[in-house]
């Protein structure tokens, strides 16, 4: 049945990078089981996809599919679009929650160990920046255009705390993510009056998945969302449950965000005992009219 507070998700067409585990699946599999048409995808070849296929098919509701496609190319952004036109139809969303976790930069397991920036390899750096923040780019010029043409579409690019772009223990995966608020920014300014909309959305915390090194499951605390004060993003004792990206990017996708950009939610401070667009307002993070990082 369709989410009685989301009938615009019926047969809304998704994509949802990195959609294979983690973050990605729960957000993919809550969009299905709400009515939507979702494409996932994963830059290497694997079970995940197909699993989580397996999963989003066992529900009933909605539709999923799987690509394996690397978003560092935008040949294969483009083909994935493709992809989602000719099997469901124009794309409505792009969730960019594809990127490369800070130990693929071969990063010691002790802060103390880990080397210096001038140190790190320039291979992990630049496969970094090209999944986290030219990938990020690329699957947003593929799905523009058509949205633009329309006069609608949503474009969610999945964000980290606010702590962690200036960690110096998280390499440049922190500093990735600054460039993709920055980007989403700017984005949100040069889309205005074309219909599409652009926001930041992130759990608020390390949450229990392989971005983390580690055997995934059962790592994270007994937490519910939206209970505790809001504003803490990044100071979470222990890890978070990926589940809580399930409530916000419903309503991120769906017609009740519609005019709403340039903003960014923090998915740990949604409280879903409010009314949807309630727990909006209180998991958005503060605006800086003036942005600064030092």
């Amino acid at each position: 049945m369709p989410h009685p507070a989301y009938p615009s998700l019926v047969d809304r067409v998704v994509i949802m990078t990195g959609g294979g585990r983690g973050l990605g699946q729960v957000m993919a599999l809550a969009l299905v089981e709400a009515g939507a048409k979702v494409v996932i995808t994963g830059a290497r070849a694997g079970h995940e996809l197909d699993e989580t296929v397996a999963k989003g098919n066992a529900l009933g509701t909605g539709a999923i599919a799987g690509m394996i496609a690397d978003v560092a190319d935008p040949v294969a952004c483009a083909a994935v679009v493709r992809f989602a036109e000719e099997r469901y139809g124009p794309v409505d969303v792009l969730v960019n929650n594809a990127a490369r976790a800070p130990a693929e930069q071969n990063l010691a397991e002790s802060p103390d160990a880990r080397p210096k920036f001038w140190e790190m390899d320039y291979g992990g750096i630049t496969r970094m920046l090209m999944t986290n923040v030219a990938g990020v780019w690329a699957m947003a010029q593929a799905v523009l255009p058509g949205m633009i043409a329309r006069g609608s579409g949503k474009i969610v690019n999945i964000s980290t705390s606010r702590p962690t772009m200036v960690n110096r223990i998280s390499g440049i995966y922190g500093p990735c993510k600054a460039a993709v608020e920055a980007s989403s920014r700017v984005w949100a300014q040069e889309l205005a009056d074309t219909g599409v909309t652009v926001n930041v959305f992130l759990p608020g915390g390390a949450a229990d998945t392989a971005l983390i090194p580690g055997p995934v499951g059962g790592r994270a605390k007994p937490f519910v969302p939206g209970k505790e004060a809001p504003g803490r993003e990044g100071f979470v004792d222990g890890l978070l449950p990926p589940e809580i990206m399930a409530a916000p990017i419903l309503w991120l996708a769906s017609d009740r965000s519609d005019g709403v950009t340039g903003r960014r939610f923090v998915a740990r401070d949604w409280d879903a005992d409010l009314e949807p667009d309630d727990a909006a307002n209180r998991a958005e993070a503060s605006r800086i009219d003036w942005p600064h990082v030092i």
